[in-house]
């Protein structure tokens, strides 16, 4: 049985899966969902525009209306990973 890896960013575990990322382990209390809104064109590639920023709770017994903790929409997958890794660092430091 082989075990799955994922890619990570600054050393969390990071999935695409469709318009949505899930950043971080659900392992942990945390993790983020980030939501591609909308994209535009930049050179003939489609590029996130609007992407939503979800600090959400990781169990799954939790109502998914209830788990949602902290939410901003940002210009860019840039700016909204910035915020992201911010959230999730400080959520689980202070669990």
């Amino acid at each position: 049985m082989s075990e799955q890896t994922f890619f990570t960013y600054k050393g969390k575990p990071i999935v695409r899966k469709g318009d949505t990322i899930y950043y971080g382990s659900t392992e942990d209390k945390y993790i983020i969902m980030l939501k591609i809104n909308s994209t535009k064109q930049v050179g003939g590639v489609a590029v996130a525009d609007k992407v939503s920023v979800k600090l959400m709770l990781s169990d799954p017994e939790v109502n998914p209306k209830d788990c949602i903790v902290k939410s901003s929409e940002k210009n860019g997958l840039y700016n909204a990973m910035d915020i992201a890794v911010i959230w999730l660092e400080r959520a689980l430091k202070n669990e």
